[in-house]
């Protein structure tokens, strides 16, 4: 997997057809249904209709555990902050607003 695919769609992630999973990903927190209706229909025609609710289970538990962590101000734990420097620079996480949560507590 590449994940620097994440936040530069143009590169290959390294998954079968997640390039569709991000297009779904990006959709279903947007506001256009038009591209959410278009992200599901993709999905469907190359990994059937069961791809709509595991691809939509795993993006709703991702945002729920990550709004909770947000709002209780979890701080990530030193080994997996030490584990993952590389993987943030990369992606660019250290600039998010949440990741003031960390740094604030170490």
């Amino acid at each position: 997997m590449n994940p620097e695919a994440l936040v530069r769609p143009e590169l290959d992630i390294g998954v079968p057809h997640g390039d569709l999973l991000l297009v779904f990903a990006e959709a279903i927190i947007g506001t256009d249904r038009a591209a959410l209706d278009a992200a599901r229909d993709a999905l469907i025609k190359a990994l059937g209709p069961e791809a709509i609710s595991g691809a939509s289970a795993i993006a709703g538990n991702f945002t729920k555990n990550d709004r909770v962590a947000n709002g209780l101000g979890i701080p990530v734990d030193p080994p997996v902050l030490k584990g993952t420097e590389e993987l943030r620079e990369q992606l660019g996480i250290n600039a998010y607003k949440s990741a003031e949560n960390t740094f604030r507590h170490m």
